[in-house]
């Protein structure tokens, strides 16, 4: 049976928390990007980079876990978290790229709630992984992961506002398209945080 303070085989609670930082980064660089589009550019690149800084602290974490005998935790756990983590990224990265593709000029409020309650999960997540090597932090994880799902579930409150009010006041179908898109990829990225949260409330039910 696992002790209370887990051991540290592998250096997987380093990568997670790496893939958390990269995470954090990219969260604030979608909030800096809506609350100032006109450095779009800026702000998209590092989204970009970060999002590869991401891949490797993956393919790191997977190669890790292919070399290591004994693990922390089971090491489905270890590659469901590593995945998912890097799946907020994916559609970070991929929230900025469709707003160049699809020619957006501008911000909504809309849109700026949604980064900025995006960027909060980010700190979250970075906030819960970095408890999990040790299980008597458990009750304070758990506490983590349900603001997680409380988050969500505004930004799905807040996405869902914004979809309204666009067939309400969007008289250009292009754009309401557009939009539309960019909110559900914001709105996306909330609900991958909260995936990395119920993995996280699995392996403390599991260990704790």
């Amino acid at each position: 049976m696992l002790g209370r303070l887990m051991p540290r085989e592998g250096r997987f609670f380093d990568l997670f928390n790496e893939h958390a930082a990269h995470i954090v980064a990219a969260g604030k660089e979608m909030a800096a990007l809506m609350a100032d589009f006109g450095d779009f550019e800026r702000h998209a690149a590092n989204i970009d980079r970060i999002e590869k800084e991401g891949d490797h602290t993956t393919h790191r974490t997977v190669d890790m876990l292919r070399r290591t005998f004994i693990t922390p935790i089971d090491r489905d756990d270890i590659h469901r978290l590593s995945t998912a983590m890097d799946d907020i990224l994916d559609l970070l990265q991929d929230c900025a790229q469709s707003i160049s593709l699809y020619d957006v000029r501008h911000a909504t409020p809309e849109a700026k709630r949604l980064a900025e309650i995006c960027m909060a999960c980010a700190g979250k997540v970075a906030e819960g992984v970095a408890l999990l090597d040790n299980m008597d932090n458990a009750q304070r994880i758990l506490s983590v992961c349900t603001e997680i799902d409380r988050l969500e579930s505004e930004a799905d409150h807040v996405m869902r506002s914004a979809i309204a009010k666009l067939f309400r006041e969007e008289p250009d179908v292009r754009e309401l398209i557009k939009l539309r898109a960019i909110y559900e990829l914001l709105e996306a990225v909330t609900d991958r945080c909260e995936d990395v949260a119920n993995i996280i409330e699995g392996i403390v039910i599991e260990n704790a």
